[in-house]
C-alpha cells in the first residue's frame, strides 16, 4: 500500500530530464546517491524551487506525478535536505514524498514550466504532456 494517493511533484532542470530519460523510465541524476527521488506536494513547490534552483539559468520543469501509476514505492517522510540548499521549504510541509526508484514516464501526467520573477519562482501557468518537451 502506498502512503497517500494525491498528486506529487518533482522539480527538474530540463536538460537533466532529457539526460535521465531512457525507455519508459526517468532516472534522476541523484537517484543512485540518494536512494530515492525527491518530490514534494503543491504547497512546497515554490519554496523548494527557491531554495535549490535560485541560480539556475535553464528552464525549470515541474513534473506532475500520479503516485498510483508508479511501480516504485512512495513514502512520505521528513525532509531530506540536499547539501547547499536553503531551508525555507522545511516550513512548507512536515513530510515530503520520496519515490524509491525511477519514475515511470506513464506516471507523469503533466509537465509545467515554472515562471520566474526577479526574486522567486512561480507556479506554472499550465501543464502539458511530457512529449511536448522533446529532447
Amino acid at each position: 500500500m502506498r502512503d497517500g494517493e494525491a498528486t506529487i511533484y518533482h522539480l527538474v532542470i530540463e536538460s537533466e530530464l532529457h539526460a535521465g530519460t531512457s525507455g519508459d523510465l526517468y532516472h534522476p541524476a541523484n537517484l543512485a546517491a540518494d536512494g530515492f527521488v525527491h518530490c514534494c506536494q503543491q504547497a512546497s513547490v515554490v519554496p523548494v524551487s527557491n531554495d535549490y534552483y535560485a541560480e539556475v539559468a535553464e528552464r525549470l520543469l515541474l513534473l506532475e506525478i500520479d503516485p498510483v501509476k508508479l511501480s516504485s514505492q512512495v513514502r512520505f517522510e521528513v525532509a531530506a535536505p540536499i547539501a547547499g540548499g536553503g531551508t525555507a521549504h522545511l516550513e512548507s510541509a512536515p513530510l515530503f514524498p520520496h519515490v524509491y526508484g525511477p519514475i515511470d514516464l506513464s506516471a507523469i501526467v503533466g509537465v509545467g514550466v515554472l515562471g520566474r520573477t526577479a526574486d522567486s519562482y512561480a507556479w506554472p501557468d499550465s501543464f502539458g504532456p511530457l512529449d511536448s518537451f522533446p529532447s
